[in-house]
């Protein structure tokens, strides 16, 4: 498949900021990862700074706005975001790109707009604010309509995504990590004994303390420590006029300060590799940034420390004990720099520089791009013919199980796919339901309600219909009314419900299918944080059967132990649901275990409830053991979700549960819970069994390995092998 790409980054293409980088090291990343790139320009560069490094680079072309056909006269800064994206739709209408990826808010937030491009934008959001003050409700809106129209979320740190996640709901999904691409090869050079000489290459702005920064190597004269400060950065372009004419003043005139103005890349490389020490050096108000600088990265490319500020981003990169963390003060950074001098100190330093740098390769950028792109442009399925494709139809009152497989039936050449969504069990568009039934070759129908009887009673010879059935429809007379002569297979999530449900209405055993949950491993795993292994966690608490109150016998038995354990319940409230709030039985069971937590001792500061949402991986990362106290469970897909991130599963013994879930997380009582958390925490085991609890579900249920087994199912009929019993 010959895939097209556009690259857009709303920059000055003769300036060398973080939005020229991003885009010069994507298009060359696409391009290395097979994709036919373009690379489309703000404005006509003065210079090739940006794109001499593309010169040559097979499948890459290089456009700005006053060239080809689709001209269009940009003002004296460039395309505007309206502007950009009517260009970016005109070349989109003459190549039909399949995939353009954007940075730059402003621009993705009209891109969003444009609906001929919705679904295959891969959006940058690295410039998005960075701290809750600055999310404001209109900053939610719009990256929610940026979110809602991508293919994805591109992330340059974990941080960024979880924090993004956590704020757009609609992210959660769409996020993926992308981290920088750092380009430099490794290069040696001279460097005089004497002076010493401090490099800077990157942006001139207010917020790197560019102005306080002139005056370090007098700071370090009177020290007695010759040095010049070496500052390759473009003129300066934000900051106040009064700012901007006292940096550029300091750095023209302060003694030991050369400023070598803008320049490429690689000459930019080349001074700072002459230079003994880097600094990135900011104000204290943009600690809160969720992204690695180039300016912090790049020296390790070059085997030369930096000089940073300590903040929970650059400890996590560096090590809490990096020795050349500075405060925003000048005497601060002097004594980081003069720490340097030591030898031992300069060592440990670079060696911390070239390990994080090695994090951050052109080479793992192209492979998590090859990633994403063969999940979102899947070959055509076996057996399919994209000039002809397959119909398929899915119905349902709620589909939002299938989200995945939707997506991607919608991905896949060869398949056509319609939706036939019902208001209710017995309301919908009956027109639409039976065109639909005319139409589809094959027709799913997620749950085994009165849709499914009537597409039972419409189906059409040499049509297949499949029915997926979950554990609610076993408790109503829907499935002995299905007429099974009708459908080719009933597909359920684990052997047990398939046993039951062959029970309750006398279907065939060769009507069943097993097809479980699909886990998207990828995700999901994530780094867990501190503490975790003393936070046990639930996802969803309703309703009673979910037995939240044994869940507080295992955490009492644990606090008996340790103070430090502690339950995170992310759910809805039961007077969320009328149909469990009206039941005097069910609102009785919370009246009682909510009074519980309320008046324990041992409880009361030791659950935590978190809204429900789908930020299910960001929260995740703060529990280490994943809880299924419940009484009756298909599959309890929170469990696997709770494994694939890297949590230990704790499951009570209910019906299946070793069917589904190794016997090694199946326990019979609450002592048996919580003598088995306690135990992996004491003997030092956390690491180990969660590794081993991520590797069964990547096994068993990893996402690809379910949607292929889909995909078989409806193109070719053919069942998924059945699984090895846990």
């Amino acid at each position: 498949m010959n895939i097209r790409a556009l690259v857009y980054g709303d920059a000055d293409p003769d300036s060398m900021d973080a939005t020229a980088r991003w885009a010069q090291s994507m298009t060359q990343a696409l391009a290395a990862a097979g994709c036919a790139t373009m690379l489309l320009l703000r404005n006509q560069p003065g210079t090739d700074v940006l794109t001499a490094p593309l010169a040559g680079l097979p499948n890459v072309t290089v456009r700005h706005p006053k060239t080809g056909a689709h001209r269009i006269d940009p003002g004296p800064h460039g395309l505007d975001p309206e502007q950009a994206v009517e260009l970016i739709t005109r070349l989109d209408a003459e190549r039909r790109f399949h995939l353009i990826v954007i940075r730059g808010q402003r621009v993705a937030a009209v891109a969003a707009h444009a609906e001929e491009l919705a679904g295959r934008l891969w959006t940058c959001v690295d410039d998005v604010p960075h701290t809750l003050a600055r999310m404001t409700p209109s900053v939610v809106s719009e990256l929610t309509e940026i979110a809602l129209a991508s293919r994805y979320l591109l992330c340059a740190s974990e941080e960024l995504r979880c924090f993004v996640e956590s704020t757009v709901p609609a992210a959660s999904g769409r996020a993926v990590l992308l981290p920088p691409m750092l380009t430099a090869a490794p290069r040696r050079a001279d460097r005089p004994g004497v002076p010493l000489r401090i490099g800077y290459a990157g942006s001139i702005a207010e917020t790197r303390n560019m102005v306080t920064l002139t005056q370090l190597p007098a700071a370090l004269g009177s020290r007695g420590i010759p040095a010049e400060l070496h500052v390759v950065g473009d003129a300066i372009r934000n900051g106040s006029p009064e700012w901007v004419r006292r940096a550029t003043k300091a750095l023209k005139d302060t003694p030991n300060v050369v400023w070598h103005g803008g320049r490429s890349h690689e000459e930019a490389l080349d001074l700072l590799a002459r230079c003994h020490l880097a600094v990135s050096w900011h104000r204290s108000d943009i600690d809160a940034a969720l992204v690695p600088a180039l300016t912090a990265l790049e020296p390790g490319t070059l085997g030369i420390p930096v000089v940073v500020n300590r903040t929970p981003l650059y400890e996590r990169l560096l090590g809490a004990d990096y020795p050349l963390f500075a405060a925003p003060d000048l005497q601060s950074l002097a004594d980081a720099v003069e720490r340097a001098g030591q030898p031992e100190v300069y060592r440990t330093a670079g060696e911390r520089c070239a390990a994080a740098a090695a994090r951050f390769t052109l080479d793992q950028g192209i492979q998590v791009l090859r990633s994403l792109l063969q999940a979102a442009l899947p070959p055509p399925p076996r057996g399919t013919n994209p000039d002809l494709p397959l119909k398929v139809a899915i119905a349902g009152t709620d589909l939002s199980g299938l989200d995945r497989l939707i997506q991607h039936l919608r991905s896949l050449p060869g398949i056509e796919l319609r939706l036939d969504e019902w208001e209710g069990p017995h309301t919908h568009d009956e027109y639409l339901s039976r065109e639909l039934a005319a139409w589809a070759d094959v027709v799913i129908c997620e749950w085994c309600g009165p849709h499914a009887l009537f597409y039972a009673k419409y189906k059409r010879s040499g049509q297949r219909l499949l029915v997926r059935l979950h554990r609610f429809e076993l408790a109503t007379e829907w499935p002995r009314r299905l007429d099974i002569e009708k459908v080719d297979a009933v597909i359920c999530v684990s052997q047990h419900y398939a046993d039951r449900a062959r029970e309750h209405a006398s279907w065939p055993a060769d009507r069943m299918v097993v097809l479980p949950e699909g886990i998207d491993v990828d995700q999901l795993s994530r780094p867990k944080l501190d503490g975790a292994r003393y936070t046990l966690g639930m996802l969803g608490v309703i309703p009673s059967r979910k037995r939240l109150d044994r869940a507080l016998d295992v955490l009492a038995a644990l606090r008996a132990r340790d103070p430090r354990y502690t339950l995170a319940l992310k759910t809805r409230q039961p007077w969320d649901y009328w149909w469990v709030w009206n039941r005097p039985e069910e609102r009785a069971h919370y009246e009682h275990v909510y009074r519980r937590i309320q008046r324990s001792r041992t409880l009361s500061d030791a659950v935590v409830f978190d809204p429900y949402g789908p930020d299910v991986a960001v929260w995740l990362r703060r529990v280490g053991f994943v809880l299924s106290t419940s009484d009756d469970e298909s599959f309890h897909r929170a469990v696997a979700e709770g494994a694939a991130s890297g949590s230990v599963p704790v499951v009570w013994a209910w019906p299946g549960a070793d069917t589904v879930y190794a016997p090694r997380w199946v326990h019979g009582d609450v002592a048996q819970m919580a003598d088995a958390v306690h135990t992996i925490v004491t003997e030092e085991r956390f690491d180990a069994e969660r590794a081993a609890a991520r590797a069964e579900v990547a096994e068993r249920y990893a996402l690809p390995k379910i949607l292929e087994q889909w995909v078989r199912l409806i193109v070719a009929g053919e069942p998924p092998e059945a699984a090895p019993r846990a």
